[in-house]
C-alpha cells in the first residue's frame, strides 16, 4: 500500500518562511510555528504583544491570522490544499490555528499571482498618486475579503474625511496613554530584525489629509514633510463578530486583501490607531448594523518603498 503524497518537513519550513512575511502591528511578528507530520501549528507569541496599543491582544491575533493565510497560500502554491482549524485545543489558547495538509491540487494562475505578491507586499507610508482606483479593482478587493468571511467597506467622501479626523483624534488619545512613548521607541530602535525602521516611517503629512500614525514623539527623526494625495482611498475591514475567532478571520481577510491589492500594483497602508481606541472604533461602522471594524486600510498607486526585515526562521520555529 502506497502512502498519499504530502509536503516534506523541509517544504513546510519554506511555507513557514513565506508566512513570516505577513504584516503585524509595529512589525512585531507575534507568531511561532511548529511543523508536524500532518501540517503546521501556528501559535501567538504573547511576549510580542504591544501592551499599551493592544491590551486585549486583538491586533496580535489579527497579525497571527495574516500569517495563517500566508501559510495557507504558500501550501496551496506548493500544490496542496489545506484545512485550517482555529483554536483546536481548549487547553492551549496560544495555539491559534492547526493548518492540516489535505490532498494534492495543482496551483492555478490566480494562486501563483497571489503567492507571488507575498514577497512584494509591504506597508507604504509615503504619498500616493492622485489617481482613482478603478471600480473593477475595488470589487476585486471586496471579493477577497468576502472569500475569507469578512466585509470590506469603501469610504465615501464624507466617511473618508471623518475617518481621517478620527485617526487624528485616536493618535492624540493614544499618545496620552502611559507607556506609549516607551513602547513605540522600543519597536523603532535601529539594528533590529523586527519593528519599524526609520526608513519605513515615512514623512509627516503636512496638510493632514490622510490617516497616519504620529511618530513625532520619537527622538532624532528627520523633519521630513510631504504633500500627500488630497482624496485618499480608505477602506474599512469589518467582521460580523468581535471575538478571538473573528480577529483571526479579520487577519486572514486583511492579508488576502493586501496581497490582492499588491497583485493589482497598488500600495497599501494598514491604519490601526482608529481601532485601538474603543470609542473611536465603534464610530467606524456606525450605521452599519452588526459589523465590527477591525482595520482601516489606505490604498493607492505609489512608488516602492523598502521591505521591513523579518526574524530568522530558527527564531520562529518551535521544535517538536
Amino acid at each position: 500500500m502506497t502512502s498519499s503524497p504530502t509536503l516534506s518537513p523541509t517544504a513546510l519550513q519554506e511555507c513557514v518562511r513565506a508566512a513570516t512575511a505577513a504584516p503585524s502591528l509595529h512589525n512585531s511578528q507575534p507568531w511561532l510555528f511548529r511543523v508536524t507530520n500532518g501540517g503546521v501549528d501556528v501559535y501567538a507569541d504573547r511576549r510580542r504583544r504591544l501592551d499599551v496599543l493592544d491590551p486585549a491582544g486583538r491586533e496580535m491575533l489579527i497579525s497571527v491570522g495574516a500569517a495563517v493565510f500566508t501559510l495557507r497560500l504558500a501550501i496551496r502554491r506548493a500544490g496542496f490544499l489545506s484545512r485550517p482549524v482555529l483554536f483546536p485545543h481548549s487547553g492551549d489558547p496560544d495555539l491559534v490555528a492547526r493548518v492540516n495538509i489535505d490532498r494534492p491540487a495543482p496551483a492555478g494562475p490566480a494562486v501563483e499571482a497571489l503567492a507571488e505578491a507575498i514577497a512584494h507586499r509591504h506597508t507604504n507610508r509615503r504619498p500616493f498618486a492622485r489617481s482613482a482606483v478603478p471600480a473593477a479593482v475595488m470589487e476585486h478587493l471586496r471579493d477577497a475579503a468576502r472569500r475569507e468571511g469578512a466585509v470590506l467597506l469603501v469610504a465615501d467622501a464624507a466617511t473618508r474625511d471623518a475617518i481621517v479626523a478620527l485617526s487624528r483624534a485616536a493618535d492624540h488619545a493614544l499618545r496620552t496613554r502611559g507607556g506609549y512613548r516607551a513602547e513605540t521607541t522600543r519597536w523603532t530602535r535601529p539594528a533590529r530584525r523586527d519593528g519599524v525602521p526609520r526608513t519605513a516611517i515615512g514623512p509627516w503629512e503636512a496638510l493632514e489629509t490622510v490617516p497616519s500614525r504620529d511618530f513625532g514623539l520619537l527622538p532624532a527623526l528627520p523633519p521630513e514633510t510631504a504633500v500627500f494625495e488630497p482624496y485618499p482611498t480608505i477602506l474599512v475591514l469589518a467582521t460580523t463578530g468581535d471575538h478571538r475567532h473573528d480577529w483571526v478571520t479579520a487577519g486572514q481577510a486583511l492579508q488576502r486583501v493586501l496581497l490582492a491589492a499588491t497583485w493589482q500594483n497598488l500600495a497599501t497602508t494598514p491604519v490601526s490607531q482608529p481601532v485601538e481606541v474603543p470609542a473611536i472604533r465603534r464610530r467606524l461602522t456606525a450605521g452599519t448594523e452588526g459589523l465590527w471594524a477591525q482595520m482601516v486600510v489606505r490604498i493607492g498607486y505609489g512608488r516602492p518603498t523598502p521591505v521591513t526585515s523579518r526574524r530568522q526562521l530558527s527564531e520562529v520555529l518551535v521544535q517538536v
